[in-house]
């Protein structure tokens, strides 16, 4: 697929995930725009890396920094006043009431979506992207695909413009991802992805990985980790590919 005359929306967090769809984006859109959020988030040092993968981006890959458009970040801290969760306040992490990890903020996603949509219409933009994913991920209900489709629907009938919200990992494990990864920039990619991003939930990073920096031990790290050394025995032959 690719749509070079076309200008793509990215939820853009810092994160491993939305670098991957970046790259996917960059590698398919003809102008590419990002967008971060700040909403109170326990693990808020994913907003300074946003840039400094930005720059690496520009600096790694020419062809793509004529691409990289404008970069918004937008505060939606209404989601931590809605009410507290390990996410966005000092709360040991585990399992919450409802058979969800309490990491979940309810409506985040939506919201965030909601947001993208509002500023894509005024920018002329019809195609968002974000890196939810429902085949290996800790179980958010507004990462799975039925819940993207009909936040499609409802944005595109609430505003009154179509819009495509793409999610390139969706149907792809953590392993995958890595390989989507390698796939879009070789090396350097890879690398700027381990040195850079971030997943860790409480914002560790004094801890260095071969998968990346983090505490190593909360769900975030768990499936970095898991799908990294996945990645590499499937790469190495240990796995069947």
């Amino acid at each position: 697929m690719s749509r070079l005359g076309e200008t793509a929306l990215v939820l853009f967090s810092g994160g491993q995930d939305s670098t991957t769809c970046l790259a996917w984006t960059l590698a398919n859109f003809g102008r590419v725009q990002t967008i971060g959020f700040r909403y109170g988030q326990r693990h808020a040092v994913e907003l300074e890396c946003r840039p400094v993968i930005l720059a690496e981006m520009r600096k790694r890959f020419p062809e793509w920094a004529a691409k990289l458009d404008e970069d918004h970040v937008l505060n939606l801290g209404i989601i931590r006043e809605l009410g507290a969760s390990a996410m966005t306040h000092d709360i040991a992490i585990g399992m919450g009431d409802a058979g969800l990890p309490n990491t979940f903020v309810p409506g985040r996603n939506l919201l965030f979506f909601t947001a993208a949509a509002a500023l894509a219409y005024r920018k002329g933009i019809k195609t968002l992207v974000g890196g939810m994913c429902e085949t290996d991920y800790s179980g958010y209900p507004d990462c799975r695909d039925d819940t993207i489709k009909a936040l499609q629907v409802a944005l595109g009938l609430g505003m009154d413009r179509r819009f495509v919200l793409e999610t390139p990992l969706m149907w792809i494990d953590k392993a995958a991802t890595w390989k989507m990864a390698e796939d879009l920039g070789g090396a350097p990619l890879l690398d700027l992805i381990v040195e850079h991003t971030h997943s860790c939930y409480i914002g560790d990073r004094s801890h260095r990985h071969d998968w990346g920096l983090g505490c190593g031990r909360c769900p975030a790290c768990t499936l970095r980790k898991q799908g990294y050394e996945r990645y590499c025995a499937k790469r190495e032959g240990r796995l069947p590919a």
